[in-house]
C-alpha cells in the first residue's frame, strides 16, 4: 500500500518497511542522464558504422545492410539499455544509480529480468506522442507515480534508502557471513534493538561500542547454529542479521 509519497510494506514478521516514492522530477533527471549516455554510445556506434561503410571494410554486405544493423542496434540501445542494467543492477540504470533511485516490484521484492524487459518495452507507449507525454500524464495521475510500463510490469520506482554504514538494502552481504539455511529471522523487538545500536554506535566510545556489539551478537546467536566466523566481527554480524531480517521471505 502507499501513504502520501511512500510505499509501505509489512513483511510476514510484522516488520514495516517504508520506501519513499520517486516523483517525476527525480525520475526525469535519471532519464536525462541515461539518455545522454545513450546518445554518446549511439554517436560512437554511428561513427564506427560510417567508417566501416566509407572505408569499404564490408564491400559484399553493402551500405543498406550497415544501416539496417545500425537501426537494430539503435533499438537495442534505446530499450535494451534500460532492461539490461535494471536486470544486472537490481533495478538500477547508471542514471538511477547516480540519482539514488531503484525499480522494485509492488510487493517490495527486487526487479526480475522478465519485469525489467516488460516495463521497458512499454517505453514505446509511454514515449508517445513525444517526450514521454503518456508516461508523464500517467505518472501525474498515479498515486505511486507509475507510468504505463510500471502498471504492466507491476513495478514502482523508489528512492534508495541506505542502511546504517552506507550499504543498500539490496546489496548482497559477504558470502562468508550468514547463509540462508543457517539464518534465523529476528523478531520485531530484536530487529529494533539491533537497528537502534547500529544507528547510535558512532556516538559510543570504542570500548563500549565493541562490548555492546558483542553482547547483542551473543544474545541473538543463542539457540541457533550461527557460523563462528561470522561472530568474529560482531558489528558486521548485526548488520547482516538486520538486513536479512528485513529481507524476509526472499525480499531481496
Amino acid at each position: 500500500m502507499s501513504s502520501d509519497d511512500k510505499l509501505i510494506i509489512e513483511t510476514p514478521e510484522q516488520t514495516v518497511l517504508e520506501f519513499p516514492l520517486a516523483g517525476i522530477g527525480s525520475r526525469s533527471l535519471a532519464l536525462a542522464i541515461d539518455t545522454l549516455l545513450q546518445i554518446g554510445a549511439a554517436l560512437v556506434l554511428a561513427l564506427l558504422a560510417g567508417l566501416i561503410s566509407y572505408m569499404g571494410f564490408l564491400p559484399r554486405i553493402g551500405k543498406q545492410y550497415v544501416y539496417a544493423i545500425l537501426i537494430f542496434a539503435g533499438f537495442l540501445m534505446e530499450f535494451g539499455y534500460f532492461a539490461f542494467f535494471e536486470t544486472i543492477w537490481n533495478g538500477q540504470t547508471p542514471g538511477k544509480r547516480w540519482t539514488k533511485l531503484r525499480v522494485i516490484s509492488d510487493s517490495g521484492r527486487p526487479l526480475g529480468a522478465q519485469a525489467a524487459i516488460l516495463r521497458n518495452l512499454m517505453r514505446i507507449v509511454d514515449s508517445l506522442p513525444s517526450l514521454y507525454a503518456v508516461g508523464i500524464i500517467t505518472s501525474l495521475i498515479s498515486s505511486q507515480s507509475k507510468r504505463i510500463g510500471d502498471y504492466v510490469a507491476g513495478t514502482v520506482v523508489v528512492h534508495e534508502k541506505p542502511l546504517p554504514g552506507g550499504s543498500s538494502l539490496w546489496d548482497a552481504p559477504p558470502a562468508n557471513l550468514l547463509t540462508a539455511p543457517q539464518f534465523r529471522a529476528l523478531t520485531a523487538g530484536e530487529l529494533q534493538l539491533v537497528e537502534t545500536f547500529l544507528e547510535r554506535r558512532s556516538s559510543l566510545q570504542e570500548d563500549v561500542r565493541r562490548s555492546m556489539a558483542r553482547q547483542i551478537a551473543d544474545r541473538l546467536s543463542q539457540g541457533w547454529s550461527a557460523p563462528q566466523e561470522s561472530l568474529q566481527d560482531p558489528e558486521k554480524f548485526l548488520e547482516v542479521l538486520a538486513e536479512r531480517s528485513r529481507n524476509i521471505a526472499h525480499f531481496r
